[in-house]
């Protein structure tokens, strides 16, 4: 069973890796500023793991923690000192932000040269166009999962359950510039067992624990787990129900040890990225 499972710590390395070398090599200065605002505890862990990716790799981090009644304005003002700021390179503002602060806002605030989460409307409509700068961390992160595994994407039918601007849309669009054909399933969907049964690529992108089961995946599929859930006890665990699938897939991603690791390293590329377009 061991080789059906799609290693995303190794393949995270390797990424953060690459960016690390390149930064040693042309003696780079990379730097990304953090935004958190409230002491939301998941936030707080992730906020800590960027920290960690960005010392491993050699990129500066700095880190804003706001206190819970930040206004709205304060924000935008500290958005556009970081955009101003040519010594940083990326911003990302830790979601979600508190119910008073419009997050939109606070996205579109963002320069699009610096919007390492390539979340703002000018980095979206180029990944509709398919001339993109920077992708989303996940989704870019679940490209590269499924093409380590060796398949021919071209031709394939893959399903995505879930429609967020952040994960679904995304993935969507990136598997439709690789030739796939995508459908996107939503909590609307009729027949959505049928319709996971018809994907050779399967993305489960739904927010609930262990949603995805046997029943609804076909034999030799690839299956790609966003999810990151916790239990009542505290355990994490992802959109499909992993042992329950297992034996019908032909490679799957763990929760956790798969698309959350790519994510962080993928955010290091981006940040990279970023550093080298506005040096030119």
């Amino acid at each position: 069973m061991e080789q059906k499972i799609i290693n995303g710590a190794e393949l995270a390395k390797k990424v953060k890796d690459e960016v690390k070398q390149e930064i040693e090599t042309n003696n780079l200065n990379v730097c990304l500023a953090v935004i958190i605002v409230g002491d939301n505890p998941a936030s707080r862990v992730y906020v800590n793991s960027k920290k960690k990716d960005c010392q491993e790799v050699g990129i500066e981090s700095l880190e804003y923690a706001l206190p819970e009644n930040t206004t709205q304005e304060e924000l935008l003002n500290l958005v556009d000192r970081l955009n101003n700021d040519p010594n940083v390179n990326g911003i990302l503002v830790q979601l979600p932000l508190p119910k008073h602060i419009d997050e939109n806002m606070v996205i579109e605030k963002i320069s699009p040269l610096k919007d390492v989460d390539a979340f703002h409307a000018i980095n979206v409509g180029k990944i509709m166009i398919g001339d993109y700068d920077f992708l989303p961390c996940t989704p870019a992160g679940c490209m590269e999962l499924i093409k380590s595994t060796g398949v021919e994407i071209s031709g394939k039918n893959a399903v995505v359950v879930g429609r967020s601007n952040i994960v679904g849309k995304p993935m969507a669009m990136l598997l439709l510039h690789e030739n796939a054909t995508v459908t996107i399933c939503h909590s609307k969907t009729k027949n959505l067992p049928e319709i996971c049964k018809t994907a050779d690529i399967l993305v489960a992108a739904v927010g609930i624990p262990n949603f995805i089961n046997k029943d609804m995946v076909k034999e030799g599929a690839i299956v790609i787990d966003v999810g990151m859930n916790r239990l009542p006890d505290k355990k994490l665990c992802g959109d499909v129900d992993f042992n329950d699938v297992l034996d019908k897939v032909s490679k799957i991603t763990p929760v956790p040890g798969g698309v959350g690791l790519m994510t962080r390293a993928i955010l290091m590329k981006n940040t990279l990225t970023a550093s080298k377009i506005q040096k030119n």
